[in-house]
């Protein structure tokens, strides 16, 4: 009989360490956000993306048709530096405060950063078609979260 109490003590001892220990607080983010959803869209997504939409095509006039694509290393590292930037800002709208939820939104900017991915390695690899099959991923990571949050 004398056990029976010394174990409801030794178990009331661990319970109460337990809590009281508790997890520890996580530190703060040492990350400052400093532009709003908005001004990454405006100043720094939509500029990049249409370096890249820009970057191939085709236009067709009454002097003929002209195929657009990049020609010189420089023209590829302006496609290449706008699809990093466009990836990159995939995870900048994942981060605090920006982040609106945690479900679709950060499925939203994951496609983002897997466009923008394939884009940097389509510029690479100076892949002319893959960079114009691209943009179809690039507009629908865009224009699909602009449907559900559309107060940007």
């Amino acid at each position: 009989m004398q056990i029976m109490p010394r174990a409801w003590v030794v178990l009331a001892f661990i319970v109460t360490i337990s809590f009281a220990c508790g997890p520890t607080p996580s530190p703060p983010s040492p990350y400052q956000p400093v532009a709003s959803v908005r001004q990454l869209m405006i100043d720094v997504i939509d500029p990049a993306a249409d370096v890249v939409w820009d970057s191939v095509g085709t236009i067709v006039s009454a002097d003929g048709i002209e195929e657009l694509y990049p020609k010189t290393e420089e023209d590829w590292n302006s496609v290449r530096g706008s699809a990093l930037i466009m990836a990159e800002a995939g995870n900048l709208l994942m981060m605090e405060p920006r982040a609106r939820d945690n479900e679709e939104w950060m499925e939203m900017a994951q496609a983002m950063v897997d466009a923008g991915s394939a884009a940097v390695s389509a510029a690479e690899a100076e892949d002319v078609e893959r960079i114009f099959a691209l943009g179809e991923d690039i507009y629908y990571s865009c224009d699909n979260c602009h449907m559900k949050y559309d107060d940007m």
